[in-house]
């Protein structure tokens, strides 16, 4: 079933064409990705079919049926509801059907409809029918979906009494996006729904919208995301969409394939080009080849000629180097607490860093992730501990929100006054190593967008020629291009990196090591994001076996007086996963047999069957069957969600 269609679609802005003949589909489950670098038009197009904004021609086309939920970049919810009142606006009716339910309970219970034979089996009937109806449309789970939900985008019991105007603009963000999820809607449009989360909320919204029962079409930068959830991806590039079968990294492959096809095919159709024009200037003239001159010039006017694959899309190019050498020890730190006065964020802090190290620093948002490295930077003093820097270390520093770029002054004089001994040539060319060319260098600085800024701060960064690197999501604002570039010079950078990042891609690409952090500590690992993963869960698994055998060994189960804090929230979180893990699969099977009920209950309304009755008793016991496996699956479903809620 198709829920989306978008047939030669046409978008300007004044005399700029942002969109030009698009063609889209969407169908019922499809997993679909919208990618291509800023300013390609991706979010217009999100908003034209949401209905937020107006196109100049073409057609989109949705069902009547089909209910549609958009998501636009840093959405937040404005409500002066509670956490839980907010997200019960959602089941309204079904908060009706439940309020009846109450009030004929009540009746049952009344003696003068009890004693009334006749009125207490109008009314049990009313009942069942409503009790029926209120199973359908989920009444007996959604009190546990939105505490599942709430969950896994960090909101826990504790929160749900919290006025929505006392929480952050990351929260507002990310509960939007858990309104939406639970909304529900046949087609979920997402612009940049990573934003704002951490890596473990990040993993659990993957796993949820792997089990989504509805279409999705999604935008978004973080490559690892699009790998595990997309299984279509259509790219928004010079204004025109192109579609690829299979996820961003299958995409990756059959776009460079194509690429390599064009240009061969371009470059034969300029060789045809050549040929036919010097053809044309050499016959035009002779009365004896005149007329095959101008057959060949109108052939040259009605061929349509095929576009540079290069295009006019440039990419960043930049490297980082060092102006010296730092000493093998580049920082040591030792017992270190980390925060803002009268908060202490997070302590018992201690870490050596050593030349060459790629060290990506994860954890929860919270955390201290952040604070820590302004700490080491020194934009922010150390609450307590030692901080130590090693011989020769320069120091470098990316902020992600980029609060020194705040300038009134132009893209040009920022570089240049900061460098006022090179010549403007060579700024211009840095400048035009990061994308800025033309009018781009006139503008001003705080006018920049959000990766205009990104790229500028990373030009700074690159003249310095730090042999420390200390960056702050350096990923956040930068399209998948850009990104790509960055890696690449980071992989050859010869200095030393510490860095913080919720792009688990970039951080498999650059990590040689992982340090999470914890409000009471830091752990290192030696390895990548997978490695990092992988390790922990090992570590967790030891840890809940060696407490199983202590517990074996005193002929006592182990209690939480005799296991550590740590060991038990360890415990509880393995136990989350396999029961997530659990409702995936329930929800998958579920999901089946609603497939085959309508397919059965669609066959009992074919009128061959309907009047032959052995063939209807047959269909019949085998709609029975699957209804019967159904309601044993939501038992089963409600029982986990219920052991989820208590965890």
């Amino acid at each position: 079933m198709i829920v989306l269609q978008v047939n030669q679609l046409y978008k300007s802005f004044v005399t700029d064409e942002i969109l030009s003949g698009v063609k889209l589909e969407v169908q019922h489950r499809d997993r679909v990705a919208l990618v291509g670098r800023n300013g390609a038009g991706k979010s217009t197009l999100l908003k034209i079919i949401a209905g937020q904004l107006s196109y100049d021609s073409g057609e989109i086309i949705i069902p009547k049926d089909v209910q549609v939920g958009y998501l636009e970049q840093h959405a937040g919810i404005d409500s002066a509801l509670s956490v839980w009142d907010e997200m019960m606006t959602i089941f309204t009716a079904i908060r009706e059907k439940e309020s009846a339910l109450r009030e004929l309970e009540k009746k049952m219970a009344d003696p003068a409809v009890y004693e009334d034979s006749e009125a207490y089996a109008k009314v049990t009937a009313e009942y069942d029918q409503l009790q029926h109806d209120f199973k359908e449309i989920g009444g007996y789970q959604y009190e546990a979906e939105t505490r599942s939900v709430l969950h896994g985008m960090q909101f826990f019991p504790a929160d749900y009494e919290k006025p929505i105007r006392s929480l952050s603009g990351g929260q507002r963000t990310r509960l939007a996006l858990a309104k939406l999820l639970l909304s529900k809607p046949d087609l979920l449009i997402l612009d940049e729904p990573t934003n704002h989360l951490d890596i473990e909320t990040l993993a659990w919204l993957e796993s949820y919208l792997k089990g989504y029962d509805g279409a999705i079409l999604i935008v978004s930068h973080d490559r690892y995301f699009l790998d595990q959830v997309v299984s279509i991806v259509y790219e928004v590039s010079r204004t025109r969409v192109s579609k690829y079968v299979g996820n961003y990294s299958r995409y990756l492959d059959e776009k460079a394939k194509n690429y390599e096809r064009d240009v061969k095919m371009f470059e034969r159709q300029q060789d045809e080009k050549a040929k036919l024009e010097a053809f044309i200037q050499k016959n035009i003239a002779r009365a004896s080849t005149t007329k095959m001159a101008q057959s060949r010039r109108k052939m040259l006017e009605r061929t349509e000629w095929m576009d540079s694959p290069d295009g006019a899309e440039k990419s960043a190019s930049f490297g980082f180097s060092i102006e010296r050498q730092s000493g093998n020890d580049v920082l040591s730190i030792d017992d270190l607490s980390v925060g803002y006065p009268g908060k202490k964020v997070s302590e018992n802090v201690s870490m050596r860093i050593f030349r060459e190290d790629r060290i990506a620093l994860v954890g929860p948002n919270g955390v201290g992730k952040s604070t820590l490295l302004k700490t080491v930077v020194k934009d922010l003093p150390a609450l307590a501990g030692d901080i130590r820097y090693g011989t020769n270390v320069q120091i470098g520093y990316y902020d992600q929100e980029q609060a020194k770029l705040t300038s009134n002054k132009t893209v040009l004089a920022e570089l240049w006054d900061e460098w006022p001994l090179m010549n403007e040539k060579d700024i211009r060319t840095v400048l035009g190593n990061f994308l800025f060319s033309g009018d781009d260098i006139s503008k001003t600085v705080n006018s920049l967008s959000g990766g205009e800024k990104a790229r500028l701060a990373l030009a700074k960064l690159m003249m310095q020629k730090c042999n420390f690197l200390v960056l702050d999501e350096p990923t956040n604002h930068l399209d998948l291009d850009s990104k790509e570039v960055l890696e690449n010079a980071l992989i050859d950078y010869p200095g030393t990196l510490l860095f913080v990042s919720h792009d688990r891609y970039f951080i498999n690409r650059i990590a040689t090591k992982v340090i999470e952090l914890s409000h009471d500590g830091a752990f290192e690992y030696l390895g990548d994001y997978d490695y990092y993963v992988e390790k922990k869960e090992e570590l967790e698994e030891l840890a809940a076996m060696k407490l199983a055998t202590e517990a074996a060994k005193k002929n006592t189960a182990p209690t939480p007086a005799k296991a550590t804090t740590s060991t038990i929230d360890k415990e509880a979180k393995k136990r989350e996963r396999q029961i997530h893990r659990a409702i995936e699969e329930l929800e998958a099977k579920m999901a089946a047999l609603d497939t085959e009920i309508a397919a059965q209950e669609q066959i009992l309304c074919d009128p061959e069957v309907f009047a032959n009755h052995e063939k209807a008793m047959t269909v019949q016991a085998a709609l029975d069957a699957a209804k019967e496996a159904h309601e044993a699956l939501e038992l089963e479903w409600l029982e986990l969600n219920e052991e989820l809620e208590n965890l």
